[in-house]
């Protein structure tokens, strides 16, 4: 499929699905956590998206296309501490979190093979494809 926008990334898309999860999941956390736990795992799941949206504008440069990817797989391992301390905290339950973790792993691999190959991504936006529908699993 050609890519002619972020938006259509699997991994953008991913991590928006996963994003607007856990902020309904976080919803429901208690009142006195609400600047702190909630905040912190929101931040760093919406961020991926951010991260992944700025990636696609430093296409021009592949170093800087890398680093921003680099931020952006970053901010999804930083949500699985997250997760795994609303877990510690009573506030999420373990199969929920187990899917969580699933999800954010994949959205890590999926950035770790764009990392890995930048010259797919760094060119005109009409010759940008996603055709290999796996990720690196195991992140």
């Amino acid at each position: 499929m050609r890519i002619d926008d972020f938006k259509k990334l699997r991994v953008y898309q991913d991590g928006l699905a996963a994003a607007l999860e856990i902020f309904a999941l976080s919803k429901a956390w208690p009142k006195e956590e609400q600047y702190a736990l909630p905040d912190q795992v929101r931040r760093s799941s919406r961020s991926v998206c951010a991260n992944i949206g700025e990636a696609w504008f430093k296409r021009r440069y592949p170093k800087h296309f890398a680093s921003k990817l680099s931020d952006a797989g970053s901010e999804a391992l930083e949500t699985l501490v997250w997760i795994d301390i609303a877990v510690a905290s009573g506030y999420l339950e373990r199969d929920r979190a187990d899917e969580l973790n699933t999800k954010y792993r994949g959205i890590a691999g999926g950035i770790v093979k764009m990392m890995a190959n930048p010259d797919q991504w760094c060119v005109p936006s009409s010759q940008v494809r996603e055709d290999t529908p796996e990720y690196i699993a195991g992140l």
